[in-house]
C-alpha cells in the first residue's frame, strides 16, 4: 500500500502528513524531502525506544537522541527543562530539527521544547500511538500540563511535517490503542457519519490492525482535522470542535492528577456527558445517542467514575483552556456528523449530565 499525503495549509506553516505502512524505515528520506535540516535531535521515551530506537537509528543515523519520561504526569515544565538541556548540551543551534518520537506527551513536550528554544526551531512529530496519529500530532498545539488544569502552558507550533506508520501500532497494548479509538468517533461524530459507521462495522479489523483497514481510517481522520486546522489555525471558532468531549474529559484527568484514565478514556466519557446534555436539550436524538453509546461501550470497558464527583468535575471546568471571559464554550452533537459550539450550558446541566454517565453529586 503506498503512502498517503494530506496536506495542511495554515496561515503560519504548510505541511504534509504522510500515513503509511512502513514510512519509519524510510523516515530519513522523508525528512530529506520535506526538507528537514541535517542537525537532527530525535526526543523519544525509553519505553518507545525500546520498541523503534533501533528502526529509527537505522533510518536517521546521525540524529541525537533525547529520552525523557512518557506519560500525563511528567509532561511538565521540569521535563521540558531537561529536553532544553542535552538540546543545548548537544549544540543545537536554529538550524536544529527536532524530531518528536512517541504518543501525545512526547509529541507536545518536544513540540513545545522546539517552539521555544533559540525562539523556535523546526519540528517533525512522528506519532506512535493511533491518538497521536489521528490527532495529538496535527495541527500545531504543543505544550506541558499545570497542577491547576490540562495543558494550560503551550504555544501553536507547527511541524515541518507529520509521518504516521501504522506498522508502529502493532506493539501498542490493547489499552493503549483502544484509547486513540475514542478520538477516531469523536471525528465521526463532528464532521463525518460514514467514518462513525465504518468503525462500527469494521471494528474487530480495525483491532487487528488489518492495514488495509486501518490506514483508511487513520487517513481520514487526518483528513478532518487538516480541514479544520486549515481554516481555522489557532482555535477562535471553527477549531473548536475538535474538543468535543474534550470539556469533561480533561477534566476528569485532571481531578484524577493523570493516573486512571488514558486521554481517550476521558474524552470517552466526555462524548457521553455532552451527548446526555444535547438529548435533554431536544438537540440530539436519543437513537444517536445510544449509537454513540454502543460503539463506546464496545471499545472495551471503561474505568469507573462511580467514585468520583460531578460537583469536583464541574469546578475543574472552570479552568478549562475553553472557557472566555468566563463563559465556557461546549461542543455538543446534534447527530452523528454533526455538531454545534454553545455557550450556554449551565453547571448544573453539567453536573446532571455526569451523574447520568455515573458519578455521584
Amino acid at each position: 500500500m503506498s503512502a498517503l499525503r494530506i496536506d495542511v495549509t495554515t496561515p503560519s506553516r504548510a505541511y504534509p502528513v504522510h500515513v503509511g505502512e512502513g514510512l519509519t524505515d524510510a523516515l530519513g528520506d522523508v525528512l530529506d524531502a520535506d526538507g528537514a535540516s541535517d542537525r537532527r535531535f530525535v526526543v523519544s521515551s525509553p519505553t518507545v525506544w525500546r520498541a523503534h530506537g533501533r528502526a529509527i537509528e537505522r533510518a536517521v543515523p546521525a540524529a541525537h537522541v533525547i529520552l525523557v519520561p512518557d506519560g500525563e504526569r511528567s509532561k511538565t515544565t521540569r521535563t521540558v527543562a531537561r529536553i532544553y538541556e542535552e538540546l543545548l548540551l548537544a549544540s543545537a543551534d536554529r538550524s536544529a530539527t527536532v524530531v518528536a518520537v512517541g504518543g501525545g506527551v512526547i509529541g507536545d513536550m518536544a513540540g513545545f521544547a522546539a517552539a521555544t528554544i533559540l525562539r523556535g526551531v523546526a519540528l517533525v512529530q512522528v506519532p506512535t500511538t493511533l491518538l497521536a496519529q489521528v490527532d495529538a500530532a496535527i495541527g500545531g498545539k504543543v505544550g506541558v500540563n499545570h497542577a491547576l488544569g490540562k495543558n494550560l502552558i503551550g504555544a501553536f507550533h507547527q511541524p515541518l511535517a507529520v509521518v504516521a506508520d501504522p506498522r508502529v501500532l502493532r506493539t501498542l497494548p490493547r489499552r493503549e490503542f483502544r484509547a486513540g479509538l475514542y478520538e477516531v468517533i469523536k471525528y465521526g461524530v463532528i464532521a463525518d457519519r460514514g467514518l462513525f459507521e465504518r468503525v462500527a462495522r469494521d471494528l474487530d479489523a480495525i483491532f487487528a490492525r488489518e492495514p488495509d483497514v486501518l490506514v483508511p481510517v487513520i487517513a481520514q481522520s487526518c483528513r478532518i482535522k487538516a480541514d479544520i486546522v486549515s481554516q481555522d489555525e489557532r482555535e477562535g471558532g471553527l477549531r473548536r470542535l475538535l474538543n468535543f468531549g474534550h470539556t469533561a474529559g480533561h477534566a476528569i484527568e485532571a481531578v484524577t492528577k493523570y493516573r486512571r484514565f488514558r486521554h481517550g478514556e476521558a474524552v470517552g466519557y466526555g462524548m457521553l456527558a455532552v451527548a446526555d446534555v444535547a438529548v435533554r436539550r431536544g438537540a440530539l436524538d436519543e437513537a444517536d445517542r445510544e449509537a454513540l453509546a454502543a460503539l463506546i461501550a464496545r471499545l472495551g470497558p471503561l474505568p469507573s467514575v462511580r467514585d468520583l464527583s460531578a460537583a469536583d468535575i464541574v469546578q475543574a471546568t472552570r479552568r478549562d483552556k475553553k472557557v472566555i471571559r468566563g463563559t465556557l464554550h461546549v461542543v455538543l452533537p446534534t447527530g452523528i456528523g454533526t455538531t454545534e459550539i454553545v455557550d450556554d450550558v449551565t453547571e448544573p446541566e453539567l453536573a446532571r449530565a455526569l451523574r447520568a454517565i455515573g458519578m455521584r453529586p
